[in-house]
């Protein structure tokens, strides 16, 4: 078995493209194309990338992400999972204690003052093909607060979005449209 000191690290960097308002999916995804089996995928980004850590994990890879000093940097480390024990190689210092940093940012940072009116994000999914109504959907999300709420529309129930939302915890409600179309409303817990 190959060691992770002698694999090929390609690195990307989308933190320009996301500062833009662009969407870097199909970036990520043509860079994905070109991994070998031991090669491993350093992703930088201005936030967690939870929508694309599932995503990745349905195509064989495993990730780990971590936050840096500068809060709107994260740095992603994807493997297949063949070589998953290489995401906690204690010789790789962007993953020390990641676990403390990657717990810590997952947590909320205490109670939501009352003052503060919960904030809805919606989005228009219909047309797009998948997975961009997940990853959009996962990634508005990602930016909320515990209470506020996504409501989206969708060409038809997401069923693979309603099976991360119960592994996330967050209650949501789905009305089903005349035209065969879907509004769900997430509440983020």
């Amino acid at each position: 078995m190959m060691d992770r000191k002698d694999a090929k690290i390609v690195e990307l960097d989308v933190r320009e493209q996301l500062r833009n308002k662009l969407e870097p999916f199909q970036l990520i995804m043509d860079t994905v194309k070109t991994l070998g089996s031991d090669d491993i995928l350093v992703l930088h980004a201005t936030f967690k990338p939870t929508p694309l850590l599932g995503f990745l994990k349905m195509k064989g890879l495993v990730g780990k992400a971590v936050q840096q000093e500068d809060k709107e940097h994260w740095i992603t480390t994807f493997v297949t999972k063949k070589n998953k024990q290489w995401l906690d190689a204690p010789d790789s210092e962007e993953h020390a204690s990641h676990e403390d940093i990657s717990k810590a940012s997952t947590e909320c940072t205490g109670p939501v003052p009352e003052e503060r009116p919960s904030k809805l994000i919606e989005l228009d999914n219909r047309g797009l093909e998948p997975p961009q109504p997940m990853v959009r959907t996962l990634a508005a999300l990602d930016r909320c607060k515990s209470g506020d709420q996504v409501l989206i529309h969708n060409d038809r129930v997401p069923v693979f979005l309603i099976e991360e939302l119960n592994s996330l915890g967050c209650p949501f409600t789905v009305e089903e449209q005349p035209d065969g179309t879907a509004k769900v409303t997430i509440t983020k817990a």
